[in-house]
C-alpha cells in the first residue's frame, strides 16, 4: 500500500456558491417543482382519494370568507365607479365599468389571496410537519414519491377551488354592488344592465377564469415548495408557512399584471 506524501498539499476545497445567486436557486427550484407536479399528474395510479380530501378541505376554509369579503368588495367598486362616472356625465356605464372591474380584477384575486392565506398556508405547515418528521423520507425510501402521492392532489385542489370560487365570487360581488348601485345611488336597474351588456363580452369572464386557474396553481405550488423545504425545525415550519402566503402574493400581483396585458393586446374591447 502506498502512502500519501505528506508534503502534498491538501486538495483546495470546492467553493461554496456566492451568496447573491441563492434567489436564482431558490426560483430554480420552485420551477422545478412545478414541472414535476405536471409531469406527475399524468402518472398513474392517480391519487383520487387524497385529491378528493383536500378539495374538501380547501373549499372547506376558503367558501365562507369569499363570500363574505366579495360582497363589501362589490360594493365599494360600485360605489366608486358609480360616483366617478356621475361626475363625468356617464352614468349609463356604471353597470358595465363595475362589472368589468369585479369579474376580470378583483374576483381572481381575492380568490387567490383567500387560498394562499387559508388553504395555502395549511398545506405548507402540514407537508412541513412531514418533512421534519422525516416521513417524505421513508417515503422515498419505499419508492413512493411524495410529489405525486402529497404535492399533487393539493395543487390540483387549490386549482379546482379557484376555478369554482371565482365564478361564486363574480356572482356574488356583481349582485352586491348592482344592490348598492340601485339603492344607495339611485341608479335604475335597466341602466345597469344596459351598461353590463354594452361593455362586457364572453372573453372577459373566460379570462378570469384563467386567472383563477393560474392563480390557484401558483398557490398550490409555492405552498408546497415551502413545505417541503423547512429550515430550523418546528419554528421553521413557521416561518416556511409566512414565507409561503408573501411569495404568493408577490407572484400573484405581477401574474395578474402579465395577464391583463396579453388580454387586452389579443381580445379587443367590445365596439372597438
Amino acid at each position: 500500500m502506498t502512502l500519501a506524501d505528506p508534503r502534498t498539499p491538501p486538495p483546495d476545497p470546492v467553493p461554496s456558491p456566492p451568496r447573491w445567486t441563492a434567489p436564482l436557486r431558490e426560483t430554480g427550484k420552485l420551477f422545478a417543482l412545478a414541472g414535476s407536479v405536471v409531469r406527475e399528474t399524468f402518472r398513474r395510479p392517480f391519487p383520487l382519494r387524497e385529491s378528493v380530501e383536500q378539495f374538501w378541505f380547501v373549499a372547506s376554509v376558503t367558501i365562507l370568507p369569499a363570500a363574505l369579503v366579495s360582497i363589501p368588495f362589490g360594493a365599494v367598486i360600485a360605489l366608486q365607479v358609480g360616483s366617478l362616472t356621475e361626475q363625468l356625465g356617464a352614468q349609463s356605464f356604471t353597470g358595465g365599468a363595475s362589472v368589468l372591474a369585479v369579474i376580470q380584477q378583483a374576483s381572481p384575486l381575492i380568490v387567490a389571496l383567500l387560498i394562499s392565506g387559508a388553504g395555502g398556508s395549511a398545506i405548507c405547515a402540514d407537508l412541513g410537519s412531514r418533512t421534519i418528521r422525516e416521513e417524505l423520507d421513508a417515503m422515498e425510501v419505499m419508492g413512493v414519491s411524495p410529489v405525486q402521492r402529497l404535492v399533487v392532489p393539493r395543487v390540483l385542489a387549490t386549482m379546482l377551488v379557484a376555478v369554482l370560487l371565482n365564478g361564486m365570487v363574480s356572482v356574488v360581488g356583481t349582485l352586491g354592488g348592482y344592490f348598492f348601485n340601485v339603492v344607495m345611488q339611485d341608479g335604475t336597474p335597466g341602466a345597469y344592465l344596459a351598461g353590463f351588456s354594452a361593455l362586457a363580452q364572453l372573453p372577459d369572464l373566460w379570462i378570469s377564469e384563467i386567472k383563477a386557474l393560474v392563480f390557484g396553481f401558483l398557490a398550490g405550488v409555492v405552498a408546497a415548495y415551502r413545505g417541503l423545504n423547512p429550515r430550523g425545525g418546528p419554528k421553521g415550519v413557521g416561518d416556511a408557512v409566512n414565507q409561503s402566503v408573501v411569495i404568493t402574493f408577490l407572484l400573484l400581483f405581477f401574474v395578474n399584471m402579465v395577464l391583463t396585458a396579453i388580454y387586452l393586446q389579443i381580445v379587443p374591447a367590445k365596439g372597438a
